[in-house]
């Protein structure tokens, strides 16, 4: 049966994975998060801290797209260029931490809709065919149309990646555990601004059972994958 090695139960609870009714979500794996220039360097984290997912996601993403019926879907965090869904608070933070959301950087405006930075690094460019989901913040499901698109596409298992695990990642995992979907985070392919919040944002899943899902390696999910 293709069920994933996790913790803290083999993946998919229903023992066996569907590639029609599952998708790969991969989330706001952008040049702002991710790459030179962006938000999170002009912040002062290290970069290599989030950047170090997109190896992973790029071989499992790979893989996937080899699968009849499997599901890609990406975010992207940002703004409109006026600004009018910025919440103020969102943007003072911003400032204070260095980084102004709408302010000029080297790769244009941060977070802004249509800047270079807001754009998907080119590893993992979407294709024809994979859904990409603007959002103007944290969660994947809020102010956007992610849950309408996995309905009409009958998807009720998710694989979670990208960045960054404490924060866009785990608003996503929490939001798609509430609506009933099936959910398995994976180690390698997430990352965040500081390695003692993504280790404490794993095992936060595993608690109580697996109380938002399961979480693994990719290459474990690499490995039940195989018979597809």
């Amino acid at each position: 049966m293709a069920t994933v090695d996790a913790t803290p139960y083999p993946w998919p609870y229903d023992v066996r994975i569907d590639p029609t009714k599952t998708a790969l979500l991969i989330i706001d794996m952008q040049i702002d998060f991710c790459g030179k220039g962006g938000y999170v360097e002009r912040m002062g984290y290290d970069l290599s801290l989030t950047a170090r997912a997109i190896g992973p996601i790029k071989t499992l993403l790979e893989r996937v797209r080899q699968i009849e019926g499997f599901t890609v879907i990406h975010t992207r965090e940002g703004h409109k260029p006026d600004l009018s869904d910025l919440p103020a608070n969102k943007r003072w933070r911003s400032r204070r931490a260095g980084a102004e959301i709408g302010s000029l950087g080297p790769k244009g405006r941060i977070l802004v809709r249509g800047e270079p930075g807001w754009e998907i690094v080119e590893e993992l460019s979407p294709i024809e065919g994979e859904p990409i989901i603007d959002k103007p913040g944290k969660g994947s499901f809020y102010a956007t149309d992610l849950d309408l698109i996995l309905k009409n596409r009958g998807i009720t298992h998710l694989m979670l990646t990208g960045i960054t695990t404490d924060v866009c990642v785990h608003t996503t995992m929490r939001e798609a555990n509430d609506r009933g979907y099936e959910c398995l985070i994976l180690e390698d392919c997430t990352g965040a601004t500081d390695e003692g919040n993504h280790r404490a944002a794993l095992k936060m899943v595993t608690m109580q059972g697996g109380v938002f899902g399961s979480v693994a390696s990719s290459a474990s999910v690499l490995k039940a994958l195989e018979e597809f």
